[in-house]
């Protein structure tokens, strides 16, 4: 059984009296362990494949599995404990809470979970990226690239079996977004995860087991 698989999905969004649509019949499975780049010009749907692959949104016709579940049209209440468990996003644009330190920040998932040794997984996360020093720092006070680096733990604390990420280094100058993408590759093998990531860097596109290329709104690759 495929981690991941999209049964000829479709969504259509209403302008006015007309519907626009960003993604056409596209279906995949992604297996264990696999770590897919998702590419493509700007505009093709990459996002918006993102966001229905990981239930962000639904799709206006076909189907979404996770670990077998049919996730198409469940609602936030149902989606909740399967994000906690078993999925972890990592966006372009950090989403850290400013007013939780980089600690706090990468505990949150942790702690609605229920787990009793938050402190210390987000501790020992921190030390694996090289942040112990920026544990008390808010997001104010951290660089791009150390944002991203504790968006990073937050997304691996539950240790998921799939991480989304939208664009990773799309905000960081190339030395800081290969210092992320190289961690999070690290930290995706160690704990066997599999990633599925947007982006329009073609080296990162070539590390990949295999690249899924979206051309207005259809997989033609």
């Amino acid at each position: 059984m495929a981690l991941l698989e999209a049964h000829h999905i479709t969504k259509t969004y209403s302008v006015g009296n007309r519907g626009i649509t960003v993604l056409e019949d596209v279906s995949l499975t992604v297996d264990t362990g696999e770590f897919i780049v998702i590419a493509g010009s700007s505009g093709s749907g990459k996002t918006t494949l993102l966001t229905l692959l990981s239930g962000l949104d639904h799709p206006s016709s076909g189907r979404v599995c996770i670990e077998g579940r049919d996730i198409t049209h469940a609602s936030e209440e149902e989606l909740a404990p399967l994000r906690n468990r078993s999925v972890g996003f990592v966006f372009q644009s950090f989403h850290l809470v400013p007013s939780m330190t980089a600690l706090e920040n990468i505990m949150l998932p942790a702690e609605l979970k229920g787990d009793a040794d938050a402190g210390g997984r987000a501790g020992r996360l921190l030390a694996r990226v090289g942040l112990s020093e920026r544990a008390d720092n808010l997001p104010s006070q951290l660089s791009g690239g150390e944002k991203q680096r504790v968006a990073l733990c937050r997304a691996l604390i539950n240790r998921p079996k799939l991480i989304f990420a939208d664009e990773p280094t799309g905000n960081l100058d190339s030395e800081n977004g290969q210092v992320v993408f190289d961690q999070l590759i690290d930290l995706k093998n160690e704990q066997g995860a599999t990633l599925v990531l947007v982006t329009h860097n073609l080296e990162i596109a070539r590390t990949a087991n295999r690249v899924l290329t979206l051309k207005d709104g259809r997989l033609t690759g």
